[in-house]
């Protein structure tokens, strides 16, 4: 039976994070990392605007071109791979106009 929301009560929900800091960690197997990297990918794809989220928060994000993209490798001693993406914020404000 679903449950009919008291207005009184506040709505339960993913914290949404749109300003501050935020920075999370994750270990996850291969299969795991390879889904997220797919649905992330997806949503690159399609469009300006994504949504990264977990049961506790979402951030949902717009950015704009180009994005950048860093291979980092490490080959002595504990070899590392480092692969880094970094999108910036799409400005909401236009320009100054100059007459």
């Amino acid at each position: 039976m679903a449950e009919i929301p008291d207005p009184d009560e506040p709505e339960s929900g993913p914290d949404v994070i749109t300003d501050g800091v935020f920075e999370q960690e994750f270990y996850l197997d291969g299969e795991q990392a390879g889904a997220f990297l797919v649905e992330l990918g997806e949503q690159l794809q399609s469009g300006n605007e994504i949504t990264i989220s977990s049961a506790e928060w979402e951030l949902p994000f717009t950015f704009e071109e180009p994005v950048e993209l860093e291979i980092e490798f490490l080959g002595y001693g504990d070899k590392e791979l480092e692969i880094e993406l970094e999108l910036r914020g799409a400005r909401d404000e236009p320009a100054p106009h100059v007459s």
